[in-house]
């Protein structure tokens, strides 16, 4: 019952923020940019204004697949965006080319989360079969030990969350600057990018959540 108080609600709140980001982008894939241009031509665009032309705008399969990646130097847009002239599209194709502007400008918060990814990874996997090791034998080591390593994971969640709202923020000021949507069209760009940022937050939460049940338990055990 206190594992369903803690995590029902940041489940709850994933299962809102999955149904927000799937019919925001639906909703707003229907509705093309008075301008017309493609998700790859915003993504050009400012990548130029930058002094970013050097950096790949690729297409890759699949549906919200979107993703810049920092070893490549390449933005890598799905299906649904590349080709797109839909303001979801546009919004998409800019928030990634926010991340590449992070990258080319060293911010802080991104360089943070790049230097703590091979870590967060093992600890991503590490984890959960150390606490349940640590729970079958009621282990206090073991369950330190899994929470410090999930603690790595929820450090991971906590920093990406103000890496994804700068890089939205960066797409918005970059699509006005550049002209290549209107004052109208702010807003519906604005839904797309606030939706995508719900998931970030839906699952920095979660994680959150999880570690404090974590706590409890050891908390728990060691009053035992």
């Amino acid at each position: 019952m206190t594992y369903l108080l803690f995590i029902l609600p940041a489940l709850a709140l994933s299962l809102y923020a999955q149904f927000k980001i799937k019919t925001t982008f639906e909703r707003y894939s229907q509705v093309r940019s008075q301008r017309g241009i493609t998700g790859r031509e915003a993504a050009a665009t400012i990548l130029r204004r930058n002094q970013m032309g050097h950096i790949a705008i690729e297409a890759v399969p699949g549906s919200l697949s979107d993703h810049y990646d920092p070893r490549a130097r390449a933005v890598r847009l799905s299906e649904t965006v590349y080709g797109n002239n839909s303001l979801a599209a546009i919004g998409v194709a800019a928030h990634e080319s926010g991340h590449a502007i992070q990258h080319h400008q060293r911010y802080g918060l991104l360089e943070l989360r790049h230097s703590i990814v091979p870590v967060s990874n093992f600890a991503s996997s590490a984890s959960f079969p150390i606490l349940l090791l640590g729970f079958i034998m009621r282990s206090p080591s073991l369950i330190l030990a899994g929470i410090i390593l999930f603690s790595l994971v929820v450090l991971f969640h906590v920093v990406t969350l103000p890496v994804e709202i700068n890089a939205s923020q960066r797409a918005v000021a970059e699509l006005s600057a550049a002209g290549l949507v209107s004052n109208d069209e702010i807003p519906m760009v604005k839904q797309v990018l606030g939706a995508a940022a719900l998931t970030y937050l839906a699952a920095t939460i979660s994680a959150v959540a999880n570690l404090l049940y974590y706590l409890l338990i050891f908390m728990g055990g060691n009053d035992d």
